[in-house]
């Protein structure tokens, strides 16, 4: 496709088929981002719901009503927000600016993983008009094998599946093979490190968690025994087949927003950024060792003493990659010139979420604590810490870091923070009684509970409308970006990565010329 002289990529060609034919990964980033946020959304409509619920130990659903939204809450935010949301959405979009690059390796086949994600997510939803599904996110059978709307909703996630594998494969391809001339594997960004880590574990985990699903419709179907103990099966094996590819899922969440966190930190710190080949080499530390800890998931479920001790020993091991990219980010800040503007206060928040999400986690990997922990809000709260105070604290700071880049349009910085303030201390409120309430013994995934707990999911549901506050505003900010936001310069927070050399927006190619690089990229004062 060529380029039109003097046209960014937003005005090239106009109507809705230009868009849904479009080969350049700008635009198929732009409409992720329309998808995703769409999808979280509803993801928090049936979050607000739960909570509303959860307010009053009187039933205000039916059980079944309540596992249903759970169900989808925890399906909606899981495969279609929070995976899709850093990989697909911004990494889509930046990816190629960052190398230098004119687009991904394969555009075609990136076009092709957004419409995958599509069909997956319309699947998922038929199940609304077929009785709902009410077995959770994990699907854990035998329950999943008996009732209804199961088969519809696993192949969803099966077709969404495809899309991460798509964009994986491209990712890597394009970083081996379209990075700008004098650009090696050393002078690439971190954000550049941490799709490509995450991109590995898409392409080698997804794969598991297709045939498990697979698996699970056929026994649905066919009356194949695998996991259902009546048909001869083992349901424990399919808690080990889905969290083989559930927990590197965590780091395909969580990787890529570290990278957007290394970006923002030494960008508004103005500081070269501590420790580059540690934090590089760190995100493939994590991508390794994520492939062997899935068993901490499954303490309580019979497997051997041994088995226990070695996942837990290999979950803490995870730990140490983690701490190094934490400790360089603390190290960079120190004597910064320190800019306190939306996309850092994001940065900063998830450092101080994702750490008690850390720590809390040690928690849960100690076999001794984990016991009585497990099925506990304790979980809940943990959980949330990393993936919401963590992913989703990185991927608002990362629309608010490149949104003058992706539209040529400044937004309000007042009401960004403001977003933050509401976001941020809305989170705590929400989840840190979690904490409590799992210590002191409130079971999670039901609708109902004792009489005691009731001050604290008080507490909760009111943080968690808070955040639903927050969230609209920084919604609110974008929208009014787009609409009156000033005209942005090509580079409004004195980045020194290759994506703030194009225009704002970029023309269809990114760049005028091909850029050399000659310098690492966070060389702030050399």
């Amino acid at each position: 496709m060529s380029s039109t002289p003097g046209k960014n990529y937003l005005n090239e060609k106009s109507g809705l088929w230009s868009w849904l034919t479009t080969l350049d990964h700008k635009r198929i980033g732009i409409m992720y981002m329309i998808s995703v946020l769409s999808f979280f959304f509803i993801g928090g409509v049936f979050a607000m719901l739960m909570r509303l619920e959860l307010f009053a130990p009187g039933a205000l659903f039916e059980g079944n009503t309540y596992n249903q939204m759970m169900t989808y809450h925890g399906t909606i935010m899981t495969f279609m927000v929070i995976i899709p949301g850093v990989p697909a959405f911004i990494g889509n979009f930046v990816l190629p600016l960052l190398l230098g690059a004119k687009d991904v390796a394969f555009p075609r086949v990136n076009l092709m993983s957004w419409y995958c994600l599509m069909v997956g997510a319309a699947i998922s939803f038929l199940t609304l008009f077929f009785g709902g599904v009410d077995t959770g996110w994990t699907f854990y059978t035998p329950y999943s094998i008996q009732t209804n709307g199961t088969v519809l909703m696993v192949l969803g996630a099966f077709v969404m599946g495809f899309s991460s594998i798509l964009t994986g494969l491209n990712f890597i391809v394009t970083v081996h093979k379209l990075r700008a001339p004098g650009m090696d594997f050393f002078k690439m960004p971190l954000m550049v490190w941490a799709l490509y880590s995450t991109a590995i574990i898409q392409v080698l985990a997804t794969p598991v968690l297709a045939i498990t699903l697979l698996l699970l419709a056929s026994e649905k179907l066919l009356g194949v025994g695998v996991f259902d103990p009546a048909l001869g099966g083992d349901p424990v094996l399919f808690q080990h087949f889905f969290w083989f590819y559930s927990h590197p899922a965590v780091y395909i969440m969580i990787l890529p927003a570290m990278g957007i966190i290394s970006e923002l930190l030494t960008t508004f710190s103005k500081k070269t950024i501590f420790g580059y080949r540690a934090i590089a080499f760190s995100s493939v530390g994590i991508a390794a060792v994520s492939f062997f800890v899935w068993g901490h998931h499954m303490f309580v479920s019979g497997q051997s003493e041994l088995a226990g001790v070695i996942f837990s020993f290999i979950t803490m091991l995870v730990g140490v990659p983690t701490a190094i990219k934490t400790f360089n980010w603390v190290a960079t800040l120190y004597k910064g010139s320190i800019e306190f503007r939306s996309p850092m206060l994001y940065a900063l928040g998830f450092i101080f979420l994702f750490t008690i999400g850390g720590v809390t986690g040690i928690i849960l990997a100690t076999l001794a604590t984990d016991v009585h922990f497990h099925d506990t809000y304790f979980v809940v709260a943990h959980f949330h810490y990393v993936m919401v105070g963590g992913t989703l604290m990185a991927i608002t700071g990362g629309i608010f870091y490149w949104f003058p880049k992706m539209f040529g349009k400044m937004y309000s910085e007042f009401w960004a923070q403001m977003s933050f303030l509401f976001v941020f201390s809305g989170f705590n409120i929400t989840f840190f009684p979690q904490f409590i309430l799992g210590a002191t013994g409130m079971p999670r995934r039901y609708h109902q509970y004792l009489p005691e707990f009731t001050s604290l999911n008080q507490i909760s549901s009111i943080g968690s409308w808070t955040i639903g506050i927050g969230f609209l505003i920084a919604l609110g900010v974008i929208i009014h970006g787009l609409l009156k936001g000033e005209k942005a310069p090509k580079n409004p927070w004195g980045g020194l990565t290759l994506e703030w050399t194009a225009d704002s927006p970029p023309i269809h190619e990114n760049f005028e010329t091909t850029p050399v690089v000659t310098a690492g990229p966070y060389e702030y004062g050399r």
